[in-house]
């Protein structure tokens, strides 16, 4: 049980992480765009309280470089120092870079908190219905009947106890795996042709934008297929690539966010599967059996 509470803490805190990031990025943008320079915009945004780029500050004073900095942070910050990088090698304008990607990551964000609230549901039902098999058995208790002595003194109790505890943890592995699967994946998505776009915003062709964006710091889980399939249609056409990519970014975390609804949908259905397996034999394992055996106990034989 507590395994999967550490990891759904995990995940809401790095949901959390992007859309603070998101807020962080655009205070930095507008900091930039009225002619602050990197380092004091980075110490203006920790003198307003902000945690991360206290600790940015902290890095920097320690000899590190800003990008590092910023990329120790992981997660979505990652994906900012990548664009931080990309952007200062490039000779791209660095605020507006920086306010494109705020709303990239306001759009992951906003994805990820539809997909958690979707999910929510279905998950809080499981996981309640995991206690259906032990809330029987304290109601045979409340009934007045020793249903824990059953349990423990009569062999078909014994049976009962030890079916009924397996049936349960496997119900509980079983709705775990389901709501991993259908968690959203780590990672921003489109991330790859946003940066890929970055590049292109400082006048680099495409190979050496490729080429800065694969050795990048951001956490680029994805595959870079949309961005070879948006690269060929902008050579096609012999349009501008960085409006092209954009968009292709802006439909991969609309395809997340629908995607992510769809899981949660089918997960509601799926988590039958568990419960009429596993949960519901074990309820009358450890709830119904142990009765129906202390009734027959205390009931007299007929002479």
């Amino acid at each position: 049980m507590v395994i999967p509470l550490l990891r759904r803490a995990r995940s809401d805190a790095r949901a959390a992480r992007s859309g603070d990031a998101a807020a962080a990025v655009r205070t930095l943008a507008v900091l930039l765009q009225a002619g602050a320079r990197p380092m004091t915009a980075w110490q203006h945004l920790a003198d307003s309280g902000d945690p991360v780029a206290g600790r940015v500050i902290e890095r920097c004073r320690d000899g590190a470089e800003l990008v590092g900095a910023i990329e120790a942070e992981g997660g979505a910050w990652s994906d900012v120092a990548a664009a931080w990088e990309i952007a200062t090698t490039v000779g791209a304008p660095l605020a507006d870079v920086l306010r494109a990607l705020a709303e990239s990551l306001h759009d992951a964000a906003s994805a990820a908190d539809d997909v958690r609230i979707a999910l929510a549901e279905p998950t809080g039902t499981a996981r309640l219905l995991l206690w259906l098999p032990f809330v029987g058995l304290l109601l045979g208790l409340a009934l007045g009947f020793d249903t824990i002595g059953v349990l423990f003194t009569n062999p078909l109790g014994a049976i009962c106890v030890g079916l009924g505890i397996v049936l349960v943890l496997l119900a509980r592995w079983w709705t775990a795996r389901m709501v991993r699967a259908a968690q959203p994946e780590p990672g921003t998505p489109g991330m790859h042709a946003e940066l890929v776009a970055v590049a292109l915003a400082g006048g680099v062709g495409i190979p050496r934008a490729l080429r800065l964006v694969e050795h990048s710091p951001a956490d680029l889980s994805a595959d870079r297929s949309a961005t070879d399939t948006v690269l060929e249609l902008s050579r096609a056409a012999g349009v501008p690539a960085g409006e092209l990519l954009r968009a292709s970014a802006a439909q991969q975390r609309h395809d997340a966010r629908v995607q992510g609804r769809v899981r949660a949908a089918r997960l509601s259905s799926k988590l039958l599967l568990p419960l009429g397996a596993c949960t519901l034999p074990a309820f009358l394992l450890l709830g119904v059996a142990p009765l129906m055996l202390s009734v027959l106990g205390s009931t007299p034989l007929p002479i």
